[in-house]
């Protein structure tokens, strides 16, 4: 099974689905915006309307879509609108892309429930579209934590949410 998520980095959102139970592969790119085959240097300008997405392959028996989404929701800010902490810009926008009628279903359950329970201070703004084509990002992307590790950004931001993430979810 295949799901698509935009919730800022993409760099951010790959380390946290490569340590999730039953994800056997995660391929950060692009998704929803005009212009074929996007480069990262265009997507940046945030005139291309892509997001920052990874792409999750996944064993239904291992990891349902439900918990993907439950852990997509609670390891960034679906309340802001194109921002994730210091990344700003409509690349870095909150999105579901669905496959079939029941991710868009389990979705927009999922974002009602989280509404209804009050969960965030501030109203879910994270947009719920029909997946289109998926443009893999350049391979200097790909496991970009796991190969840069001391990078600032990795030691800073990502090493700190991963931590964090593997303590409260108890994945790989």
């Amino acid at each position: 099974m295949k799901a698509t998520f935009g919730g800022g980095c993409f760099w951010c959102t790959e380390i946290i689905f490569l340590n999730t139970n039953g994800v056997s592969s995660v391929a950060p790119g692009y998704m929803g915006g005009k212009v074929e085959n996007p480069t990262y240097k265009q997507v940046c300008t945030g005139e291309t309307d892509h997001v920052e997405v990874v792409q999750i392959e996944y064993d239904e028996e291992k990891v349902s879509y439900e918990e993907l989404l439950s852990i997509f929701f609670r390891t960034h800010n679906p309340t802001t609108l194109n921002r994730q902490g210091e990344d700003v810009g409509t690349q870095y926008r909150s999105v579901v892309f669905y496959h079939d009628d029941s991710q868009k279903l389990a979705t927009e359950n999922i974002i009602a429930n989280l509404t209804a329970e009050e969960v965030f201070e501030d109203p879910i703004v994270t947009a719920v579209e029909e997946a289109v084509v998926f443009w893999p990002a350049e391979d200097y992307h790909v496991n970009y934590f796991n190969r840069n590790p001391e990078n600032p950004f990795c030691a800073a931001v990502i090493a700190p949410k991963l931590t964090k993430f593997l303590k409260n979810y108890h994945q790989k």
